[in-house]
């Protein structure tokens, strides 16, 4: 009896630790949700994606945002939050100066961040132009962002 609780037990934490990672939550809620629970997760997924600052707190975003605006590419509202307008306008100051963001469409891709490393790389950092948002790049758009 005790063996049967024990396992019983044990499959429970690993769900519950399953579903608190999100592994086991995908699966689960296309098929098991009502359609508002579904609804609710892919609106709440969707404002997460809107706003990616690359590690950088919110005075530090605002930092790049006046910074692009110097340059005269507008940011939209210097807030902090580095949404699709901030990137848009990211991409355009990166393709501007020949370090290929690609397409104009605030999505931070691989190519927004190979874009960004290089535009860091003629400033005196020494990244990796890999496309990949790792620690050295973050730190390195922290430290550039510490002032505007």
């Amino acid at each position: 009896m005790r063996s049967n609780l024990l396992a019983r037990t044990l499959v429970g934490a690993v769900a519950v630790a399953g579903l608190a990672a999100g592994g086991l939550a995908a699966a689960g809620t296309g098929y098991a949700a009502p359609q508002s629970a579904r609804t609710a997760v892919s609106a709440r997924t969707a404002g997460i994606q809107a706003v990616n600052n690359l590690g950088l707190d919110t005075a530090h975003a605002a930092n790049w945002q006046c910074w692009m605006a110097r340059w005269g590419y507008n940011p939209g509202a210097i807030d902090g939050q580095l949404g699709t307008s901030s990137w848009k306008a990211a991409q355009r100051m990166f393709n501007d100066q020949g370090l290929g963001a690609g397409t104009v469409d605030g999505v931070v891709g691989p190519s927004t961040i190979r874009a960004l490393q290089g535009y860091l790389n003629q400033y005196g950092y020494n990244l990796d132009v890999d496309g990949v948002a790792g620690p050295a790049t973050r730190a390195a758009f922290w430290d550039f962002n510490a002032y505007c």
